[in-house]
């Protein structure tokens, strides 16, 4: 059997890697060193007209904007079952958008789980209560 080159916790190589000589660090430090004349080209070229160096230029500076879900009001019924039905009605009616709606829905599911949960341990406890009462 041949020996190991290296005994168990000993690093082949101690002076680890090096520091700044990958390809994508040595890219991204020609890209910094040219940096403002790349941007002053693109303010350049942004007006003088060229849409492709102004679209660039404002993504940088003004991110898109994310939708904001506007308030919606359903009607809530007497059970979850009940008022699922009603989100499920206002989707489909298009007063709520899909999207919303099906928001709505998992959070009803997840409400009746916990529902199911505080139900189930409360049931539990009262068996306890009654195997403790037994003689």
């Amino acid at each position: 059997m041949p020996t190991p080159k290296f005994k168990p916790g000993q690093s082949g190589n101690p002076a680890g890697r090096p520091k700044d000589k990958t390809p994508a660090t040595l890219l991204r430090k020609a890209i910094a060193d040219d940096m403002p004349d790349v941007v002053r080209k693109l303010v350049e070229l942004a007006k003088g007209g060229d849409v492709q160096a102004a679209k660039v230029l404002l993504d940088r500076i003004c991110p898109p904007l994310r939708p904001q879900a506007l308030p919606v009001t359903i009607e809530t019924g007497a059970t979850l079952p009940e008022t699922g039905g009603n989100v499920v009605t206002a989707t489909l009616n298009g007063s709520i958008a899909p999207d919303i709606g099906s928001m709505l829905i998992r959070a009803l599911a997840e409400q009746g789980k916990l529902i199911e949960l505080q139900e189930m341990a409360d049931r539990l406890q009262r068996l306890e209560k009654l195997l403790e009462a037994r003689p």
